[in-house]
């Protein structure tokens, strides 16, 4: 890559970054300079000497990846997409942390070109960075070096690196052995409280050492171009262990009066200070000043890629794999699910936990869709996600579909979504619901971005039985539709459970898919394209007197409820409802076929109540913890049983009766 060697020129290019650092938060009266100025080098280094990017088309699939895991340093990177031709213009540098501007408080994937992930919450960038690492690798090998040929670098700090996050990331990457991930670690000794030494000791260089990564601790090299492109490139020459590479920085350099202070994390930057600062660097005190040689220069830096794209856009065309690659690429979808999902009609009345269902239908999607990769954080058997006949993912098989996370929650959600946001991958990671209390961090970015992830979520009720309350969920599955931009899906047996996948798979963005340990009848009434609508209707005596609405392992207690109401004269709709997100989707007459505003209805579902009073008059619930016992006992004496469900609809027909009070 040919690149300018004017000194000074470089030496001015800095500068300005690092003024609009301080004139960007200015103009806010909020965000973060310090860090921004103390990184400039650092980012010159990265878009002008370092990385593979075409400015002109920012999606470039084999483009390099740059992750600033410390987001709150986000007006760096928006200076440096303005400054490149990303498309960011200098006004929108002005309406920094403004409302509906291209420049928000913390970078947000799908918002700003440019940006490759949605990070603020510290340490979730980093591990974003494993998911696209593995995503690279696995790509690269299934489809050569011709056509997936990158390195994904992260900017993490202090902060990223104390999160608990980082310890699982790191330790599955250097276990994984991604030799194209690079860390840059910004040491600069300053958290929000102050000096790093009030509560963090970590020998990082070791610890990262100890994970199985290449470590090169530059020391003070921060201001050092040369000794930092030196690092980066000898990293790049890393095949077989992720690089973490350690500059110590000096937070707010060069103000005379805001270096290595902990208020220049925040706001610290007035006009006095700016207007010093500025005189130090011998620039004037004009607010997003940037000269036209220095914007030349980056712009030029910004098109350099434009030839290597070019050239990889031929490779394509040229390629033996060419439409593999389209279809990977695109994320493609059958278009004749009737033959490629499996059908359970002849299972009708046997009894098939939905975990189990999951597993027959992935198996059968990953045999025609290759960019489903994934597994469980030490739970693959238990929650029906297998994908070892495709390959195991080591650094010996990169090619393996299969991932084992290990017991690492927290990496393996975030992972997921860097995989996502990669592009080429539809990811899926599955655990016991109830510790999706670990994932929910990157549960929220993955709807915050858009990512379309897949979260498998088993053993999703207190019908876990004999492990008891620790194991039981009962809030989740509500607390999870409290996400917005996330479709949870309960499917109520074998049947609903591939339309699940398929509407998981057709819908844009993450989606939660909460599974049974135990096993479900098989209803002959439920279907795959019912799912589709979120709820539809699986009993439809004429003129029914009550609705009731069930969603998974209750889908089949509603069935049997309305069949004991019918010996009492009660004519019972039975809806399976197991997407809220996709029926609200639905027009209102949609809704109303479904659910008639005049039918009373009872909703059933062994978890918290809160919420479905939404479509229901009375909900069926379990508003407490779980217990320790066999699951049916459990189940039972919590309410969850066809006794229960048929005593409270006759309550609440006697009370619109006006015979009781419910």
């Amino acid at each position: 890559m040919t690149r300018t060697t004017d000194a000074d020129l470089e030496k001015r290019g800095i500068d300005v970054i690092r003024a609009l650092g301080m004139d960007g938060p200015r103009a806010a009266n909020s965000g973060h300079q310090g860090t921004a100025m103390a990184l400039a080098p650092l980012a010159h280094v990265l878009y002008t000497r370092v990385m593979r990017y075409d400015a002109s088309d920012p999606e470039w699939a084999d483009r390099d990846r740059l992750i600033l895991s410390a987001g709150h340093a986000s007006i760096l990177l928006y200076s440096m997409l303005y400054l490149t031709g990303h498309g960011l213009e200098l006004d929108d540098l002005k309406a920094f942390r403004q409302w509906d501007s291209a420049t928000p408080g913390h970078p947000e994937a799908g918002h700003t070109a440019g940006v490759e992930v949605t990070t603020g919450p510290l340490g979730q960038g980093l591990a974003n960075g494993v998911g696209m690492a593995i995503a690279e690798r696995n790509l690269r090998a299934r489809f050569s070096d011709d056509i997936v040929d990158h390195y994904t670098y992260v900017i993490a700090g202090d902060g990223c690196l104390q999160e608990g996050v980082s310890h699982e990331a790191a330790s599955l990457a250097g276990h994984l052995g991604l030799g194209r991930l690079v860390v840059i670690y910004d040491d600069n000794h300053i958290t929000i409280d102050g000096e790093t030494d009030l509560s963090y000791s970590d020998d990082v260089p070791g610890r990262f050492a100890a994970y199985g990564w290449d470590v090169n601790d530059l020391g003070e090299k921060s201001e050092d171009l040369d000794a930092m492109e030196a690092a980066l490139n000898k990293a790049k020459g890393v095949s077989d262990k992720p690089s973490l590479i350690v500059i110590r920085s000096h937070i707010g350099f060069p103000s005379p009066e805001h270096t290595d202070s902990h208020e220049a994390h925040g706001l610290a930057f007035d006009e006095d200070s700016i207007n010093a600062t500025k005189k130090v660097m011998g620039l004037p005190e004009e607010s997003f000043w940037v000269p036209d040689a220095v914007l030349s220069n980056y712009r030029e830096a910004g098109t350099r890629g434009s030839t290597e794209r070019e050239a990889w856009n031929g490779r394509v065309e040229a390629s033996d794999n060419a439409d593999d690659w389209a279809k990977v690429w695109s994320g493609e979808t059958p278009t004749d699910w009737a033959d490629v999902l499996p059908s359970f009609e002849d299972k009708a009345g046997e009894s098939i936990a939905t975990r189990k269902a999951s597993q027959s239908v992935l198996t059968a999607l990953a045999n025609v869709m290759p960019g489903i990769v994934g597994g469980s954080a030490d739970l693959t058997g238990n929650t029906g996600t297998k994908l070892a006949e495709f390959g195991v993912q080591t650094l010996d098989t990169p090619e393996g579909r299969q991932i084992y996370f290990g017991v690492r929650e927290h990496a393996m959600g975030s992972a997921l979504v860097g995989l996502a946001l990669h592009g080429g991958m539809v990811p899926l990671g599955g655990t016991f619901l109830v510790f999706s209390d670990y994932m929910r961090p990157a549960v929220r970015l993955a709807a915050l971005s858009n990512a379309k992830c897949i979260f498998v979520w088993s053993h999703d009720s207190v019908g876990v039985g004999e492990d008891g309350p620790t194991h039981q969920p009962v809030e989740h599955i509500m607390s999870l539709r409290a996400i917005p931009g996330l479709r949870v899906i309960r499917p109520g047996d074998a049947t609903e459970t591939a339309g699940a996948w398929r509407l998981a798979l057709e819908s844009e963005g993450p989606t939660a898919m909460i599974l049974s340990r135990q096993g479900m009848p098989v209803l002959e009434t439920t279907s795959v394209e019912g799912v589709q609508d979120g709820a539809y209707i699986v009993i439809n005596p004429e003129n029914p007197d009550i609705a009731l609405i069930g969603t998974g392992s209750e889908l089949s207690l509603c069935v049997a409820a309305a069949a004991d109401l019918a010996d009492k004269g009660i004519v019972a709709r039975v809806v399976s409802m197991p997407c809220w997100e996709t029926f609200e989707e639905r027009s209102m007459d949609r809704q109303d076929e479904v659910l008639p505003p005049e039918l009373p209805t009872v909703s059933v579902e062994a978890g918290i109540t809160l919420g479905w009073d939404r479509y229901a008059d009375l909900p069926v619930g379990i508003d407490r913890f779980g217990a320790s016992a066999p699951g049916d006992t459990v189940l039972k004496n919590l309410g969850m049983s066809v006794e229960n469900v048929v005593d409270v609809v006759v309550d609440v027909l006697d009370a619109l009766s006006g015979d009781a009070t419910v």
